[in-house]
């Protein structure tokens, strides 16, 4: 499907370009959230008409997303959640719950905005991506812990204050415990060794029993 582009989108073009795209990812995704338009005849001739309005609009939202992106600098959230002793949320932190905590800083900001990899279900600390403008995005820390004492601790060491249960069996991992199942090991060793001497003297006893009843007869 052919359409044309309302806003820069990364590794597709910029505002005003026709591409060509799949028609799921038009009509599912770009089209719906304004980000283009089809390629009709009549738009194409609409679009040329309001090209340098569009264009000026745009750049003129770039500056103010750029002041803002300036004024997010010092912008750090920190969320509360209960989780299990391993870290694990129950639960998880949305991109609605983050828009929400920035609008009760002032900023307008959408859960279309917050952008996630992946979703948080862990305790720690975490970079989370905000979409300013097409050409404008802002990373702001965000802190995910069980309480406010946590939060500071995780803020300082950049880690979360429960570390998962995989990191806990390798700090067992020591020179102690790898000492202390080396001697247990050797001592299995040692016992089997002395059982197994011990089986053999019984049974070459029976042997020997056995042969002087063979030749007493």
């Amino acid at each position: 499907m052919k359409i044309i582009l309302s806003e820069k989108i990364n590794n597709l073009g910029n505002l005003g370009d026709i591409v060509q795209v799949k028609p799921g990812y038009a009509r599912n995704y770009l089209l719906p959230q304004g980000k283009a338009i089809r390629a009709t005849k009549d738009n194409i001739e609409i679009f040329e008409k309001e090209r340098s309005i569009r264009e000026e609009e745009n750049n003129k939202n770039k500056v103010e997303a750029e002041k803002l992106s300036k004024n997010m600098n010092d912008v750090s959230l920190i969320i509360l959640r209960p989780a299990s002793e391993t870290g694990l949320l129950y639960g998880s932190v949305s991109t609605r719950d983050i828009s929400k905590l920035l609008q009760n800083k002032d900023y307008s900001i959408t859960h279309k905005q917050v952008i996630l990899d992946k979703t948080i279900k862990d305790l720690g600390i975490y970079n989370v991506e905000i979409k300013l403008h097409p050409e404008v995005s802002k990373d702001i820390k965000l802190n995910v812990a069980r309480t406010e004492e946590e939060a500071l601790i995780q803020d300082k060491t950049g880690k979360a204050v429960v570390e998962s249960k995989e990191e806990n069996d390798d700090d067992n991992i020591s020179p102690e415990n790898i000492n202390k199942n080396s001697t247990n090991e050797d001592f299995d060793l040692e016992s089997n060794l002395k059982n197994i001497s011990s089986d053999k003297l019984k049974n070459d006893k029976i042997t020997d029993d056995i042969k002087d009843k063979s030749t007493e007869k």
